[in-house]
């Protein structure tokens, strides 16, 4: 059985939008200033402060300031634990589609 933390219920909710992954993509690069982070999007100051919120609280981020200016890092731990919790549900579709073949296989040879 794989192993369930509610933690992954705030790293999937900061994955389920384009913005906030964008946002990671962008951070995969290296450290980026809130102002970087928000240029590529036409959305207001708040709203971008609201997504750099919701990833903090997934963990997937990490902020740091320097004078006025705040700069934000990658954590990518959580993502290895979302995507270690996904492949168990992928082992176990392609045990389900290993199994269909096998039918379908023998359903031929009959």
């Amino acid at each position: 059985m794989v192993n369930y933390s509610p933690a992954l219920d705030d790293v999937f909710l900061a994955l389920a939008n384009p913005v906030r992954r964008g946002i990671l993509a962008r951070l995969a690069q290296g450290w980026a200033t809130v102002g970087e982070l928000a240029e590529p999007f036409s959305i207001s100051a708040p709203a971008i402060t609201k997504h750099l919120r919701i990833l903090e609280r997934a963990g997937l981020i990490t902020r740091a300031k320097r004078g006025r200016q705040h700069y934000l890092h990658l954590v990518a731990d959580p993502i290895q634990d979302a995507a270690e919790w996904l492949s168990f549900y992928e082992r176990f579709w392609n045990q389900r589609f290993e199994s269909l073949a096998e039918f379908l296989s023998e359903e031929d040879e009959a």
